[in-house]
């Protein structure tokens, strides 16, 4: 087996494996590489000693069985087998389901969450999008924190579990998008500045020193990152990627890293015969980051939008702290700028940052799928003071109201891992450093942000406590329940709906002039031959009909909804939503 690393700093480089030590020799061909035959068979572990140091983990390490300070193993990605047989499953008219391995279920691996597929395939959502699964120090996380980012969290399951859960997906029809993190690294468990320029002070982000995307070295950094994204989908049979934080990824370079990154998948998935996708995290609310390569932008397949969710959750809630601020002065209006064009900050003064931000949709270029949707997230919830979900401050209407916004919008919707039945578990902020001093740092970093937000210290969840990652995991037991089962079942007729009618599906956006918003807020927009009415009041409201409309049928209600007399308004029952078909006359 030929083993080798990049270390352009080190004057000499040995390998050991399974006991025995071995000189690498400059590779000719490519400068700072090293390389070694040496014989190794599936689970033999190995590492790599610069200059006579300590042994470390191979960057490209795709299994860590000890950890991400212990050896690196190798493995035999053909002992996995071809899995089931799947043509892949693309982005348009998808509905993905944000998932944590480790809080999906109370086990917190693979094998576990994998049992629990069925329920999502009778759901109706098409993807799973697994949060980080990198190796962290410990045992439970969110997985942001990770390192080693070829390798699979072994307290999960290591890449085999990760293997079997993407075949159970499959098997059941669903595809796996990954949650991956190269904007940074955790502070525990680092090996890679040893082995080269992999990060630089040219560039500061919230963590530090930035990833080295355009600093001297750069090129094989990318590579890097490209490589272990290529790696996920090839391997693994990934269905797409979720990019975290991709505006904290700076590049000066003329071709930026997310170009880079989407021709590489796009032609692997040309290579392979079966749709990839990526999905960025940006914060930028810039065109530019779906807008086509050719077109000069970055090519990637779609982006979160926080817009959207930042105005349904006002409206939803009331709350107006923090960035909600923004929205908050007109929840209704928000909410429909966000329905009609995507982002609501397109060039707009935000208070909360104190100047403009964004730029506007070119809709004609941008279809509408290439914004993902969402009620909750893992950040929107996890990164509150108590990880408390929508369920435990609004009542069962108003969640339905949310899932008929969020599956009935023009955009590819997503929903949290127990969304669906309104979990009450919450889902709050847990980490296991293994590092007294790092772990007592976060503790106290984390009670003293929310504490200078008035939260007494003493009720800020200690994330190192074993107990504040039991809270966050779903109760399997409550789908069986009301008011969890009704809202579990209309979850699924929403999502039925969806695969029934493809103009809910489609990703096409809404008429220049929808929605219509009547105080309350209440709100109507058509998609197709079918009306989306939704009240979020605490009384009913009625929304004027369209002169050119007749209903024909409610298609589905969450509480009782007549059809209007000839030519007036359709009248919804408090915290209600509904889905008509309507007649063109």
């Amino acid at each position: 087996m030929l083993f080798e690393v990049w270390a352009p700093q080190a004057g000499r480089v040995d390998l050991h494996a399974d006991g025995a030590a071995y000189a690498m020799s400059p590779d000719p061909a490519r400068p700072g590489w090293w390389c070694r035959e040496a014989s190794a068979d599936d689970g033999s572990r190995y590492g790599f000693a610069l200059d006579g140091g300590p042994v470390r983990p191979d960057p490209r390490s795709r299994r860590q069985p000890d950890g991400p300070d212990g050896m690196s193993a190798v493995v035999d990605f053909a002992r996995f087998g071809s899995g089931p047989e799947w043509a892949g499953r693309g982005l348009p008219g998808a509905v993905l389901y944000e998932l944590h391995v480790g809080t999906f279920t109370r086990e917190g691996t693979f094998d576990a969450a994998a049992g629990r597929l069925p329920h999502l395939a009778e759901l109706g959502v098409t993807h799973v999008e697994l949060m980080p699964v990198c190796p962290f120090p410990g045992t439970h996380g969110w997985g942001y924190e990770g390192v080693s980012l070829w390798a699979v969290h072994e307290p999960y399951g290591g890449p085999a579990g990760l293997r079997r859960f993407v075949d159970a997906a499959h098997a059941l029809g669903l595809g796996v998008v990954l949650d991956v993190v190269h904007n940074h690294l955790g502070p525990s468990g680092n090996h890679l500045p040893a082995f080269g320029p992999y990060f630089t002070d040219t560039h500061h982000t919230p963590w530090g020193a930035a990833v080295n995307l355009d600093a001297p070295g750069s090129a094989e950094v990318r590579a890097y990152l490209t490589g272990s994204a290529l790696a996920w989908l090839r391997d693994y049979g990934l269905d797409g990627l979720r990019l975290d934080a991709v505006h904290a990824l700076a590049d000066s370079r003329p071709k930026h890293f997310l170009a880079e990154l989407s021709a590489a998948v796009d032609g692997l998935a040309r290579r392979l015969g079966r749709p990839l996708f990526l999905i960025a995290e940006s914060d930028l609310n810039d065109p530019a980051t779906t807008r086509a390569r050719e077109a000069g932008g970055m090519g990637v397949h779609a982006q979160w939008n926080d817009d959207f969710h930042h105005a349904l959750h006002t409206a939803l809630t009331g709350e107006s702290q923090g960035y909600y601020a923004d929205f908050a002065a007109d929840p209704a209006g928000a909410l429909a700028k966000t329905l009609r064009g995507g982002f609501f900050h397109d060039g707009t003064y935000s208070a909360f940052r104190g100047r403009r931000h964004g730029y506007p949709l070119d809709r004609r270029a941008t279809p509408a799928h290439r914004l993902l949707g969402y009620a909750q997230t893992h950040d929107q919830v996890g990164n509150r003071a108590l990880g408390d979900r929508l369920s435990a401050r609004i009542s069962p209407g108003a969640l339905a109201c949310a899932a008929a916004l969020v599956l009935g919008a023009p955009f590819t919707p997503m929903l949290f891992m127990g969304e669906e039945w309104g979990a009450r578990t919450p889902w709050q902020f847990f980490t296991d450093h293994t590092d007294p001093q790092l772990a007592e740092a976060v503790r106290t970093g984390r009670r003293r942000e929310f504490a200078a937000h008035g939260w007494p210290e003493e009720e800020i969840p200690d994330p190192q406590d074993p107990a504040t990652r039991l809270r966050s995991c779903l109760d399997w037991a409550e789908p069986g329940r009301d008011p969890h089962a009704s809202l579990l079942a209309w979850y699924r007729q929403l999502i039925a709906l969806r695969r029934a009618e493809p103009a809910l599906a489609a990703g096409e956006w809404l008429g220049e002039e929808e929605p219509t918003v009547v105080p309350g807020p209440c709100v109507g927009f058509r998609r197709g031959a079918l009306f989306v009415a939704v009240n979020l009041a605490d009384r009913p409201v009625e929304l004027p009909t369209a002169p050119d409309v007749t209903y024909e049928e409610v298609v589905a209600a969450w509480r009782p909804v007549a059809l209007p007399e000839a030519g007036g308004g359709l009248r919804l029952p408090a915290e209600t939503a509904a889905v008509l078909r309507c007649l063109e006359r």
